[in-house]
């Protein structure tokens, strides 16, 4: 019998081409179409959080005697194959490839316009 083919636990870290800073526009869900800075970057779960997008809002009670409640919005974490890193120049989302450079360093950039992002 052959052994089975266990999905990857999620203590494995993903080698990802999106990171912090970077410009990325939102390729599926809710927020389609939009675009923002990476603010962090998990690996471990291949999500990034990007400024202003999918925000979750949370009541929070007063903790101290004369406090006012309030609601919080924050950021939450997207799976990282619902982004796509976007090209500010040229105005459009492109995959990521790596290449060697000339000098042997390892570089990033866009595939659809040539760009380097790094």
């Amino acid at each position: 019998m052959p052994a089975i083919n266990k999905a990857k636990a999620s203590s494995d870290r993903v080698k990802m081409k999106i990171r912090k800073g970077d410009t990325v526009q939102i390729i599926s869900g809710k927020d389609k179409g939009k675009t923002g800075e990476v603010l962090q970057t998990l690996p471990y779960e291949n999500r990034v959080v990007v400024q202003g997008i999918n925000q979750r809002t949370k009541h929070v009670k007063p903790s101290q005697e004369g406090e006012t409640g309030r609601i919080e919005t924050k950021e939450t974490s997207l799976h990282a194959s619902n982004v796509m890193i976007y090209s500010t120049k040229e105005k459009v989302a492109s995959k990521v490839e790596i290449f060697v450079d000339k000098d042997g360093s390892k570089k990033r950039r866009l595939k659809k316009t040539g760009e380097l992002i790094d």
